[in-house]
C-alpha cells in the first residue's frame, strides 16, 4: 500500500469513528426524556461534530476525496440495536448503559487505529488522541446517569 492509501484509511477509520457516535445520539436522543440528560448527549454530539469537520478539513488539505461515512448496513444495524434495546426500557439507566458501551468501544477503536497506523500521520494522531481523550471524558459524564 502506498503511503497516500495508507492515510486514506487512517483518515476513514477516524471518521468512521466519529460518525458512528453521531448517529448512535441521533438514533437514541429522541429516545430519551430527561432535559438534562438529552442536553448532555446534544452537547456529546456537538463536540463529534467538531471532530468530524477537522478530519474532513485534513482530508482535503491532503487531497483525499470522498473519505467513507459508515456503508448502510453498518447505519441499519446500528439503528436497530438501538430500537430493539430500547423497546421495552427508555429509562435514563438504559440509555446510559447503551451510551456506555458505544462510547467505550469508540474508544477501544481509537487504541486500536493508533496502534495500526504508527507513523503515518501526525495531524492524524493529534485527532485521533483528542477523540479518544473526549470518549473518555464522555465516559464520565454518563456514568452518573446509571444512578
Amino acid at each position: 500500500m502506498d503511503e497516500k492509501e495508507l492515510l486514506t484509511n487512517y483518515i476513514n477509520a477516524v471518521y468512521q469513528n466519529t460518525k458512528t457516535a453521531i448517529q448512535s445520539i441521533e438514533d437514541i436522543i429522541t429516545k430519551v426524556e430527561d432535559d438534562g440528560f438529552k442536553k448532555e448527549l446534544a452537547t456529546e454530539q456537538d463536540g463529534y461534530y467538531t471532530l468530524c469537520k477537522e478530519i474532513e478539513m485534513l482530508a482535503k488539505a491532503e487531497g483525499i476525496e470522498g473519505i467513507k461515512d459508515n456503508n448502510w448496513l453498518e447505519k441499519a444495524r446500528l439503528w436497530t440495536s438501538v430500537n430493539m434495546s430500547t423497546i421495552t426500557d427508555k429509562s435514563n439507566r438504559k440509555i446510559a448503559e447503551l451510551m456506555l458501551i458505544g462510547t467505550f468501544m469508540g474508544y477501544i477503536t481509537c487504541i486500536k487505529d493508533l496502534a495500526d497506523h504508527k507513523n503515518i500521520s501526525k495531524d492524524i494522531d493529534e485527532i485521533i488522541e483528542r477523540l479518544k481523550n473526549y470518549e473518555k471524558s464522555n465516559l464520565e459524564r454518563l456514568i452518573p446517569y446509571l444512578n
